[in-house]
């Protein structure tokens, strides 16, 4: 169904590549917009039911014991004096991918200061060298160390001379290109230069791949510094589990006992807002939105999986199925006179400003009010401090207005330019909305401080939200045409600067790289104890491409989406 939209989608669009700018706008202007657009999504797949059944062995005590034991058996890793720095970088890197980071914070933070250097002055090969020196660079990075990309100038300037044949190598290089930041040029070469040789080989039907370099395809596509880790733990268990020469099996047993005993959480968690959800019971007066609890539970994990986090998941699922359903008012049921006295009760927060709405968005109204009101009591009474009400009222009010300017736009057939839609389009994408809840689900107390830490990342947010918005247009402008919705990023490019939908894709693919480059540089900026809390923000962007990679994640359930929620959420790995 995807590929048949998006083919649907390519062709309508690409009669108005070939038009000029003006009569673009004037034909679009002309059309006879409907007064409500028809919704295209389908029903609900989940067996709520079903789901309310989940129960694990892994949330029993002993199982956390065990995992303890384990942890210790593999520690000693850490201390053995005949380890290499190679072996301890490939260990680090093993515990990162397995999910296990949380058990070796220390070990690991001290393991990378002492092999800085001493990578550089192994005496191993020119190959393991080399790669040994992309992988230490990927990894001190990843983990907030100073690495200049100087690291990698001998990969090119023939004194390590990088050979296109060392897949191994050139998939380190660039994965550890993916963590530039503005104005490093030899990384930007890096993986222009990966890339191509990369693509060559995979397009030789002659060429094997070897078990470490399964992941090619998604490094190509999708890398890992654009990856939600935690989504990635199984087929990284997976991977290992088909290495003939696995040396480390306490390590791949930790992993899977580990996965089963987070996720025994996480499924508790479920149930929890899958019972909410039912009391709540909107869903059947408002037949035009999407019933996604399940798939709004999906990004939260995905933002924040560690199980000590659960308050915050539960309410940050409440907050993404109200950002769908609120969307959808503006974006397919209300008219715009409607949708301004929605806004208008927005901003003054009063349940009697909806009288003279239909039903439906007065339902929507009050269940919106009355969810952000019980997640700002839960989180005075978990945290205390200053009160949520008023800060999470403010960027529901801020959300609300840009998509009632996006409203506004289609009602008048007007099309922005790109830059006009993103000035918009970044506070419609619901990441600055979403940034808010979740730095206030993680913060120990609401204070001062906390308030000045979303103001600090006022840059990370911003792109963040950047990268949410155009991964959600590239994943849904085929489903939005045929609804009628505002023209996407996509169409504003192709308007603006009259070329086709593939140009204007690859351009969008271009903000999204140098947005990627700008929340580095920024989260590079942040202290210490700062960046463990804000990365669950930059976890919002990873998110987005998780799902609006195959289409429309949330729109769209029986794809891939699903096949990510049985794999994380509802299996255990056996």
């Amino acid at each position: 169904m995807i590929l048949s939209q998006t083919t649907s989608y390519r062709n309508i669009v690409s009669l108005f590549s070939t038009m000029q700018t003006n009569k673009l706008h004037s034909t679009i202007k002309k059309q006879s917009l409907p007064e409500r657009k028809i919704s295209t999504y389908k029903p609900n797949i989940w067996k709520y039911d079903h789901l309310l059944t989940l129960t694990s062995e892994y949330s029993e005590e002993k199982y956390k014991v065990q995992a303890e034991k384990l942890k210790e058996e593999v520690s000693c890793k850490f201390s053995n004096s005949t380890i290499s720095p190679l072996d301890l970088l490939e260990l680090i890197d093993s515990i990162d991918k397995l999910g296990l980071s949380c058990y070796f914070e220390v070990e690991t933070k001290e393991a990378l200061e002492k092999i800085i250097m001493s990578v550089k002055t192994s005496s191993t090969s020119k190959e393991e060298n080399l790669y040994a020196t992309a992988l230490c660079f990927r990894l001190l990075r990843e983990h907030g160390h100073h690495a200049s990309q100087d690291m990698l100038k001998d990969f090119f300037d023939g004194k390590g001379k990088l050979k296109v044949s060392d897949v191994k190598t050139l998939l380190e290089v660039l994965e550890g290109s993916y963590m530039s930041m503005e104005g490093e040029n030899l990384l930007d070469d890096t993986r222009l230069f990966t890339t191509k040789n990369l693509k060559s080989l995979v397009s030789k039907s002659d060429y094997t791949f070897t078990n470490k370099e399964y992941n090619l395809s998604n490094s190509l596509s999708f890398p890992l510094a654009w990856r939600v880790k935690w989504y990635d733990v199984r087929k990284h268990i997976c991977a290992q589990e088909l290495e003939c020469n696995n040396t480390n099996p306490m390590l791949l047993k930790l992993a899977k006992l580990n996965f089963n005993i987070v996720q025994a959480t996480h499924q508790k968690d479920l149930k929890h807002v899958l019972r909410w959800w039912r009391n709540v019971s909107i869903v059947e007066d408002l037949n035009f939105t999407r019933d996604r609890i399940v798939e709004s539970f999906f990004y939260a994990v995905g933002v924040a999986s560690e199980p000590q986090q659960g308050s915050m998941r539960k309410w940050l699922t409440k907050v993404i199925e109200s950002v769908l359903i609120v969307d959808d008012v503006y974006d397919i049921y209300g008219s715009l006179a409607q949708v301004q006295q929605f806004t208008r009760a927005i901003e003054t927060w009063d349940p009697n400003a909806v009288e003279g709405l239909p039903e439906c968005m007065q339902i929507c109204f009050r269940s919106l009010h009355d969810t952000i009101e019980d997640i700002s009591f839960e989180i005075q009474q978990q945290k205390g401090g200053l009160s949520a009400l008023p800060y999470l009222k403010q960027v529901w009010v801020n959300f609300c207005k840009a998509l009632l300017l996006e409203a506004t736009w289609y009602h008048k057939g007007h099309i922005p330019t790109l830059e006009e839609y993103l000035d918009n389009g970044w506070i419609s994408s619901s990441g600055p909305l979403l940034s808010l809840h979740v730095i206030f689900g993680l913060s120990n107390k609401i204070t001062k401080e906390t308030l000045d830490l979303y103001e600090d990342c006022h840059e990370i947010i911003y792109h963040t939200s950047v990268v949410i918005r155009l991964c959600n247009d590239q994943g849904t402008s085929a489903a939005e045409l045929e609804r009628g919705d505002v023209a996407s990023s996509i169409l504003c490019y192709m308007q603006q600067e009259n070329v086709s939908e593939d140009v204007a894709r690859e351009h969008i693919e271009s903000i999204i790289l140098d947005s990627w480059k700008k929340i580095n540089y920024h989260f590079n900026t942040l202290s210490t104890s700062h960046r463990k809390l804000v990365k669950h923000v930059v976890n919002e962007a990873r998110m987005a491409h998780v799902m609006y990679q195959f289409g429309d994640g949330f729109g769209v359930q029986d794809g891939e989406t699903r096949d990510q929620v049985l794999f994380n959420l509802v299996h255990p790995i056996t």
